[in-house]
């Protein structure tokens, strides 16, 4: 049995297992729940996966190492958004100057105030690395954290939680402020929120979802060229 353990840790085939097995049993709780948006399924998957690695005594290590295509995989997924965009292109043509004027300083805004507070916190410079993408869809983060040097994990922990709190603040500012366009919901949950928005976005409609995928990517494509520069004028 130990055998058998140990050359199943070696291949990708139970970490896939276990990856898909999580999502789907995510998938079936948050149904089960109601589709609250407190407790999206992504996070329902991380915690089941995260419970199914500690108890077969998986190495987080060998654990991304075999699932290296999966997290591939995410690159093609983030380019197939451009289809709600092009299929709301005439709403987002429309307001174009208002998506340029807001996006820089809402980019800029959500990697400052990140750091900020790990920095009034007396928290490393790893930690601003790894907290300052936290807006950035999970492809364009990695590659971010990458030149910045922060830390993979702890950036991937941030990615998740941001995009469940977006959805919970989005949705009671909304109510608070009466805002019910759901081109201006479903910008807010793209530029804060990323994928983890998006999901939520589409189901407000179609019209959030693209203005979503809209505002998850140009986030991601300033916060690219941004960050890295930001941080070298910066010092850190």
């Amino acid at each position: 049995m130990n055998e058998l353990h140990a050359s199943l840790l070696d291949t990708p085939v139970l970490a896939v297992a276990l990856t898909l097995a999580a999502y789907l049993g995510g998938m079936h709780l948050f149904e089960r729940l109601g589709r609250p948006s407190w407790c999206p399924a992504v996070l329902i998957g991380a915690v089941l996966t995260a419970a199914s690695l500690w108890l077969l005594r998986f190495d987080y290590a060998d654990y991304q190492r075999n699932v290296a295509w999966l997290t591939f995989l995410l690159g093609p997924a983030t380019v197939a958004l451009a289809v709600p965009l092009y299929q709301q292109r005439q709403h987002i043509f429309a307001l174009w100057k208002p998506i340029l004027c807001c996006l820089p300083l809402a980019a800029m805004l959500a990697a400052f105030y990140a750091v900020l507070i790990a920095w009034l916190l007396g928290a490393p410079p790893v930690v601003y690395a790894s907290l300052a993408p936290k807006s950035v869809t999970a492809p364009l983060a990695m590659g971010i954290q990458e030149q910045i040097g922060g830390s993979l994990s702890l950036m991937l922990g941030g990615l998740l939680m941001t995009g469940v709190l977006t959805t919970i603040c989005v949705s009671l500012l909304a109510r608070v402020l009466k805002v019910t366009d759901p081109r201006i919901l479903g910008f807010a949950l793209g530029v804060n929120g990323h994928a983890i928005g998006i999901i939520r976005a589409f189901e407000l409609g179609p019209t959030a979802g693209a203005f979503a995928s809209l505002g998850m990517s140009l986030t991601g494509v300033f916060s690219a060229a941004f960050l890295p520069l930001a941080w070298r004028l910066v010092g850190l």
